[in-house]
C-alpha cells in the first residue's frame, strides 16, 4: 500500500504543470479585473480610468494539476513622460520569457492599438491567447465577425470571449491556460494568493480610492507611500500611516478637500477595503503632501518605487 501510494504521488508530480503568463492589453481593458476574478479576492486595484495599473502585479492560481503565475501588466500605450514611460516598460518586459501571453482586448472598442500590440508580440515566439472582453455589453451578432477580424490578424493560439467582471468563459479560459503551461513543479506554496507584500497592497488599495473620487488629471500625479504599518499588541489593531503625493500645491487642495472632508471622506473608503483585505481592524491616518512634478523626476519616480 505504501509503495502504490508513493508511486501515485510521484505520477501526479510528473503531470503537474506551472507557468508564467502575462496578461496584456491596452489601458482600462479589464486586465486587473480578470485576474481579481481568477483569484477570487482582490489583490488588483481597479478604477475607470486608463493606466490604474503601474507596475507588474503577481497574482497565484493553483489547482490539482497546475499552478498559474499571472502577471498583470499596466495597458500597453504610446508613453508620454517618465512614469508613463516606466508603465509601458514594464509591460513589454512581461511579454517575453513567458510561457504564454493573454492579450485582453475591449470589445466595444476594439483599436488601433491592438494592432500596435500585436507587433510587439509577433516579435516573440510565445503562444498567444485573445481574449475578447465586456462582450456583455455587445450584440451577440457583432461577436463573430470580430472574432474573425482578430483571427484574421494574428496567429493566435486560442480566441475566447469572456465578460470578467461576472467571470463568464474564464473557467474556459483557465481549463485551457492550464493545459498549455510547461510539466513542472508549482513554484510557491499552495495557499498562496501573491508574492506582494502587504505594505504595497494597502498603498495601492488607498490610490484606488483617490482614482475614484477625482477626475481630469489629477489620478495620474498621484502616488501613495505607506510609511508606517504596525499592529498594536494589545488589541490587534492595525495602524497604518500612508502619505498621498500630488505634484502640485492645487492638487493636494483638491484632495484635502474643504475643512479637510475628501481626505476624510478618502480614508474612510480606504479603511473598509483594507480591514476587508487584512481580515483586522485598522486604524488609517493619511497625510496629503506636495512633491512638485514627481512624474518627471528620475529620483522621485526611484523613491516612490518607479524603477
Amino acid at each position: 500500500m505504501i509503495e502504490d501510494k508513493k508511486q501515485e504521488e510521484q505520477k501526479e508530480q510528473v503531470d503537474f504543470r506551472c507557468g508564467f503568463v502575462s496578461i496584456v492589453g491596452r489601458p482600462n481593458v479589464g486586465k486587473s479585473t480578470l485576474l481579481n476574478k481568477i483569484l477570487g479576492q482582490k489583490i488588483a486595484i481597479t478604477a475607470n480610468k486608463p493606466q490604474t495599473t503601474r507596475n507588474r502585479v503577481l497574482g497565484i492560481h493553483t489547482t490539482e494539476n497546475a499552478q498559474t503565475l499571472f502577471l498583470d501588466t499596466p495597458g500597453i500605450h504610446r508613453a508620454r513622460g517618465k512614469l508613463n514611460q516606466y508603465m509601458v516598460d514594464q509591460a513589454l518586459s512581461a511579454c517575453s520569457g513567458v510561457d504564454l501571453i493573454l492579450l485582453v482586448t475591449d470589445a466595444t472598442a476594439p483599436g488601433k492599438s491592438d494592432d500596435f500590440i500585436l507587433q510587439i508580440l509577433a516579435q516573440n515566439q510565445i503562444p498567444v491567447v485573445l481574449l475578447i472582453n465586456k462582450i456583455d455589453r455587445i450584440e451577440k451578432t457583432v461577436l463573430l465577425p470580430l472574432m474573425a477580424h482578430y483571427h484574421e490578424a494574428f496567429d493566435f493560439a486560442g480566441i475566447i470571449p469572456i465578460c470578467a467582471a461576472d467571470g463568464g468563459g474564464v473557467n474556459e479560459l483557465l481549463h485551457q491556460v492550464e493545459s498549455m503551461l510547461p510539466l513542472g513543479p508549482m513554484l510557491y506554496p499552495e495557499d498562496s494568493v501573491t508574492d506582494l507584500p502587504e505594505r504595497f497592497i494597502v498603498a495601492e488599495m488607498i490610490r484606488e480610492k483617490v482614482l475614484r473620487r477625482t477626475h481630469h488629471e489629477l489620478p495620474y500625479g498621484v502616488a501613495v507611500e505607506v510609511e508606517s504599518f504596525a499592529e498594536r499588541e494589545r488589541d490587534g489593531l492595525i495602524s497604518i500611516q500612508a502619505v498621498i503625493y500630488v505634484g502640485r500645491d492645487a492638487h493636494k487642495r483638491i484632495l484635502v478637500g474643504k475643512g479637510g472632508s475628501m481626505v476624510r471622506a478618502l480614508g474612510t473608503d480606504a479603511r473598509h477595503e483594507i480591514e476587508r483585505f487584512l481580515d483586522a481592524k485598522v486604524y488609517l491616518e493619511l497625510f496629503v503632501k506636495v512633491k512638485k512634478n514627481w512624474t518627471e523626476s528620475d529620483r522621485a519616480l526611484k523613491e516612490l518605487g518607479y524603477n
